[in-house]
């Protein structure tokens, strides 16, 4: 059996959280899971457990498709030290970056 994508993971966590804020005891929520996407009981609390600790549903990554680009070392130089710095990697700070460049591009026509 193949292992769960993340976004698998995050539509079952979803799932469990939903059924527990409707209501369900964790009995009936498992069966639910089970039956939803045949996971074993095991796993199906497991999600439960998880989805008990969270105060909103969880966010979704959206899947990614590396690009590769040329940029100037000393540019190169920045990100990394601001990655290091902040805890976020370059690839997630380049995507931010271009993200906000985007929308106020959009902005201006």
């Amino acid at each position: 059996m193949s292992r769960s994508s993340d976004a698998e993971k995050v539509q079952r966590l979803n799932s469990a959280f939903e059924l527990l804020a409707a209501g369900y005891s964790l009995a009936a929520a498992a069966d639910a899971l089970c039956q939803r996407f045949a996971l074993s009981r095991r796993q199906a609390y497991r999600y439960l457990l998880e989805a008990r600790q969270l105060r909103a549903p969880a966010a979704a990554a959206e899947p990614t498709i590396p690009v590769t680009i040329k940029v100037p070392a000393q540019v190169v130089e920045r990100l990394r030290a601001y990655s290091d710095a902040s805890g976020m990697t370059m690839g997630e700070i380049v995507s931010r970056a271009v993200s906000r460049f985007l929308a106020r591009t959009r902005r201006h026509g």
